[in-house]
């Protein structure tokens, strides 16, 4: 696979491995109200939040240095607790220079404490512990590669499971986790390493192996025949031709079709309204939804599940020149639809447009587009959950799933009284909002508008969710993979329930 493409050489050679024990630290849970597992080493005064750590180093080379991580009451425990602990443990161990640790046996009595069964409660432990370990240092010359802490899961470890029990639970972390890791690779490469063309080489390239995958690019001349009007408009300023890229993956073609749709701007420089401040380099960031349909994709076939999916990633670089698009522009559609570019910093929505009426081209009965489409979103939700829009089953379904996963959404409302906002005196439509409030609900009745009639849609804006800002406890400061595993865990829950 490409370089920023595949899992560090560690990720791939069994990193997390059911075996016997090792010496170098054990890793012990303590949860509160549960005198079973009274800890015998001093704690100290004061109350401790969950994912604490703490660290009680061997005083011989006959015992392993002991790290304790605090994970509450172990009856409201979740998925996400125990990835985000896992995580922490992780990236400690790995600063302390630690190069294996033991995972201390959990207690019998697991399944009817825990709010999870035993299995999905070691996935989310061997996940964060494989994303906890995350760096992005493919350009760091300087400095040495920090080196990965090998955990070990001890058989006995959870006497309700058996080996093969535990093994496929590591299994399936270690693919929900290169998925994350895929779409963080993506989202961290800088400008001049993933443009356009460079993007799509390394999806194909990727996929190409893939069973069930079938790629199409869609550039130049074809983009022209296709209509594709908003994408070529946006690339017109760059160096770098515009691609709509349709990765189709379909092993239950009787399913109605899905098209995964994600915004991929492989760098925002605003166009002709652009950007300024003494740092953008965050504007590379912005094909994020892109690299979550991406992660999705990789997670979905390597469970090989029963779908009948297509990803449709426009990509393109928003950056001015002579030939770039000018502000009050119009764009015309092939839906008899003409936009005035009232702001050429509002370019997302012009290239989703396309691919939302390319989705209706194959067929697609649902659509989800994932997007970082507006920073008005950030303002309203934060840093930690994403917006959602449209269908409300679909909608109920993907807050369910990311619920589960940790990668949170809040549904938002269309407000249809809010359609005058977007109103253009030389257009049907103009692409920006003529007020400013409202920016990422005007945005999402601005994609509507693209919506065939008999298709379900949803809408994510994830801008604030995309990145860490800094380094936290549990993740390294950049990309998050947000959306990766939602949406593949979206598609899973929906094909079970179909199988039933």
């Amino acid at each position: 696979m490409p370089n920023g493409l595949r899992l560090n050489n560690w990720e791939e050679d069994r990193m997390i491995v059911v075996a016997e024990r090792c010496r170098d630290a054990a890793v012990v849970q303590l949860y509160i109200h549960d005198d079973s597992e009274d800890f015998h080493l001093p704690l100290p005064a004061g109350k401790l939040r969950v994912g604490d750590h703490l660290l009680f180093y061997s005083r011989s080379a006959e015992e392993p240095t002991i790290m304790v991580i605090y994970m509450g009451n172990r009856r409201v425990c979740t998925s996400e607790t125990v990835k985000r602990a896992a995580s922490s443990a992780a990236r400690k161990l790995q600063v302390e220079g630690f190069a294996s640790a033991y995972l201390m046996p959990v207690s019998a009595r697991i399944r009817t404490l825990f709010g999870i069964p035993a299995e999905d409660w070691l996935t989310a432990w061997a996940e964060g512990w494989l994303l906890g370990s995350y760096q992005f240092h493919q350009y760091k010359t300087a400095s040495p590669e920090p080196q990965p802490v090998y955990l070990q899961v001890d058989t006995g470890s959870f006497s309700t499971l058996s080996v093969q029990v535990m093994e496929q639970a590591v299994h399936t972390a270690k693919i929900r986790a290169q998925g994350n890791i895929l779409a963080r690779n993506l989202v961290n490469e800088p400008a001049n390493t993933l443009f356009p063309g460079e993007f799509v080489e390394r999806i194909v390239s990727h996929f190409n192996a893939a069973e069930g995958v079938q790629t199409c690019v869609y550039q130049g001349e074809e983009l022209v025949q296709h209509q594709m009007n908003g994408l070529i408009a946006v690339g017109a300023g760059s160096a770098h031709q515009p691609v709509m890229l349709q990765v189709r993956y379909t092993t239950a073609p009787e399913l109605p079709l899905l098209a995964l749709v994600g915004k991929g701007i492989t760098f925002d420089m605003g166009g002709m309204n652009i950007k300024n401040g003494n740092d953008i380099s965050d504007a590379r960031m912005d094909m994020g939804g892109a690299a979550a349909v991406i992660g999705a994709l990789d997670i979905i076939v390597s469970k090989k599940l029963k779908v009948n999916i297509v990803a449709l990633i426009p990509i393109a670089e928003n950056v001015p020149d002579a030939k770039a698009m000018l502000p009050s522009s119009i764009i015309h559609y092939p839906n008899n639809m003409t936009v005035q570019v009232g702001n050429t910093d509002g370019e997302g929505r012009l290239i989703l447009a396309d691919a939302l009426l390319h989705a209706e081209r194959l067929g697609a009965k649902q659509v989800i587009d994932i997007a970082t489409l507006t920073g008005n979103v950030g303002a309203a939700l934060g840093l930690g959950i994403a917006g959602i829009w449209g269908d409300e089953q679909m909608s109920a379904y993907l807050v369910e799933a990311g619920e589960k996963c940790g990668e949170r959404l809040w549904p938002m409302p269309l407000m249809d009284e809010y359609e005058c906002y977007l109103h253009s005196d030389y257009a049907d439509i103009n692409n920006t909002s003529s007020l400013p409030l409202a920016g990422a609900i005007t945005a999402a009745l601005f994609l509507r508008r693209f919506v065939a009639e008999d298709m379900t849609w949803t809408h994510i804006d994830m801008a604030g969710t995309s990145q860490y800002k800094s380094e936290t406890a549990y993740a390294a400061a950049g990309a998050s993979g947000y959306g990766a595993c939602l949406l593949a865990d979206y598609v899973a829950a929906r094909a079970s329930c179909r199988g039933k």
